[in-house]
């Protein structure tokens, strides 16, 4: 069965996801190391990992699929997923593609060398927008659409 994946620590769009999910009758996985408040809409599961780096990433890594979407910003997690045949995008609907990926390894991997050799100083970046919302809205539509077709899963969508 297609299934949606969400990296859930710092994920602006779970709601959204799930909204989404739920008209296309998917399952969705809230992974997380703690301190979400579990969902009680009935195709959603929410998984607590344990403590420690990357333990919410492995999890989604050893299930995530081709015909799964994973939402993610974190870059290795997506390279992995990507190429286990997922779809996958970050939370401002920007996807993640085996054309795009290595490029996006290599500009991580730079920057964090850069800031470790504090050569390179980042702020912490711009607020997730209205803008961003309604990008991952449509992003996640047409990820969910192909991955659905890709898989020929979950045809049945539910009539709301």
């Amino acid at each position: 069965m297609t299934s949606i994946y969400i990296d859930a620590d710092a994920c602006p769009v779970k709601d959204e996801t799930i909204r989404v999910a739920a008209r296309h009758n998917v399952r969705v996985f809230i992974v997380s190391n703690g301190g979400i408040r579990p969902n009680r809409h009935p195709l959603v599961e929410t998984v607590i990992v344990g403590q420690g780096p990357d333990v919410a990433d492995a999890w989604i890594d050893a299930r995530a699929g081709g015909g799964d979407v994973v939402i993610t910003g974190d870059i290795p997690l997506a390279a992995k997923c990507v190429a286990a045949g997922a779809r996958v995008l970050r939370h401002n609907g920007d996807i993640f593609t085996p054309e795009n990926i290595g490029n996006q390894l290599a500009t991580r991997d730079l920057m964090t060398h850069l800031r470790a050799s504090d050569m390179f100083r980042q702020d912490s970046g711009r607020p997730f927008s209205k803008a961003d919302r309604s990008s991952f809205l449509n992003s996640l539509e047409r990820e969910i659409r192909l991955a659905l077709k890709a898989g020929g899963r979950n045809s049945q969508e539910n009539p709301s």
